[in-house]
């Protein structure tokens, strides 16, 4: 069974950092395009950054650009979201997602992502 287990959400500060995990478990996550997304309440999911199955593409949604990282460890089998100086407007339901030998488009699209994760709190707040 194909499954992805999220840690790493909570609260933090401002100007901190914090680091989502995805553990994948089932597959080979190195075959998938991940990506993660977020979502506050009431509101649509929204794609946060994506990688291509290859790893030749990623992409970030403008909001995050320059201040979150999104990788995948290969011997871990597991993907990440490295967040560098939150911001109050990142708090959101985060929710990590892959889909087999995927791409990577600008949009970040939930359409194309089969396999997902049950989504982590994170909060930015001083």
């Amino acid at each position: 069974q194909l499954q992805l287990v999220e840690s790493g959400g909570g609260l933090v500060q401002p100007g901190g950092s914090l680091r989502l995990s995805c553990a994948a478990s089932g597959f080979t996550l190195d075959n998938y395009a991940i990506a993660w997304f977020r979502q506050a309440p009431g509101k649509e999911r929204e794609g946060v950054s994506c990688i291509s199955s290859s790893g030749g593409s990623t992409n970030y949604a403008d909001s995050v650009k320059g201040r979150f990282t999104i990788s995948r460890d290969k011997a871990k089998n597991t993907m990440y979201l490295q967040m560098n100086r939150p911001k109050p407007e990142d708090t959101d339901v985060y929710y990590c997602a892959a889909v087999r030998f995927g791409g990577c488009a600008p949009s970040i699209g939930i359409q194309p992502y089969d396999n997902w994760g049950q989504g982590t709190q994170v909060t930015v707040s001083s």
